[in-house]
Order: structure tokens, then C-alpha cells, then sequence
């Protein structure tokens, strides 16, 4: 049977044109600002990729194609990312089984899919940290 050959999905969240920087500075939370530039300068350390804003709400490193085991769906994303969320700050590292190990000495966090939730920085332990978004870059 030949293989099934899927194109690439259309979808909402997409890069934009619009400065991370100017992004950040409009967050009306200066815990969050302060967060934001900080996780900016590990991603960008970690990636070597310039922040592109991703739908105006999610700052995203790098570009992966992506393809669903279960459908064969692609879609294009970023690599790593997050977005400065009103009730916490969401770290797409995408697939979290692979940071069980590093989860038990992370710090005050929730996850959910391939999403960690954290309130603020100073909840976790920033090396800790460093390495999982490392790690998911791998």
C-alpha cells in the first residue's frame, strides 16, 4: 500500500512582523516584563535563534515542521516558545515526558500538554530550567 502523503495544515498561530521587544514592553505586569526579557535571553542563548512574536501573543524560537504520529497532519511551529499569560507564563518545550527527571528539582510549577506554567521566575530553579529548554531543543 503506498504511504499515505499529508500536506502541510493551515493554521491561526503564525510568525508575525511585530518587535518581541516592543511585545514585552507593553505588558502591563512588570513581573511579567522582567520575566519575559529574561526567558527571552535563556531561549535565545539555548537556540541561537532570533525571537520572532508568533499570532502577537507567543514568543517562539526557531522553525520545526511538525508531523502528528496519529494523523500525519503537519503544521509548522517554533522549536521552543512561550507566551506571558495573565495567571502565569506558559514554556512550550513541546513534549514534557522526556523532563520527568528534571521536573522533580524544578521548583512551583503546573504542565499540561507540552506546556510548563509557572507564576514567576523566582519559583523555579533557573538552572534547572535552563537545561529543559536546552533539552528540548535536542
Amino acid at each position: 500500500m503506498p504511504e499515505k502523503k499529508s500536506k502541510v495544515a493551515e493554521i491561526k498561530t503564525k510568525p508575525t512582523a511585530v518587535s518581541v521587544t516592543d511585545f514585552i514592553g507593553t505588558l502591563p505586569d512588570e513581573q511579567k516584563r522582567k520575566d519575559s526579557f529574561m526567558l527571552v535571553e535563556i531561549m535565545q542563548q539555548a537556540s541561537g535563534e532570533i525571537p520572532m512574536l508568533w499570532s502577537n501573543v507567543i514568543v517562539g524560537f526557531g522553525l520545526k515542521r511538525y508531523v502528528s504520529p496519529a494523523s500525519g497532519r503537519q503544521v509548522d511551529w517554533f522549536r521552543i516558545g512561550f507566551a506571558p499569560r495573565k495567571a502565569n507564563l506558559t514554556i512550550y518545550l513541546i513534549d514534557m515526558s522526556r523532563h520527568k527527571a528534571a521536573l522533580q528539582h524544578l521548583g512551583k510549577f503546573k504542565t499540561g500538554g507540552g506546556c510548563l506554567y509557572i507564576n514567576k521566575l523566582a519559583d523555579v530553579d533557573p538552572v534547572v530550567l535552563s537545561a529543559m529548554i536546552a533539552a528540548a531543543l535536542k
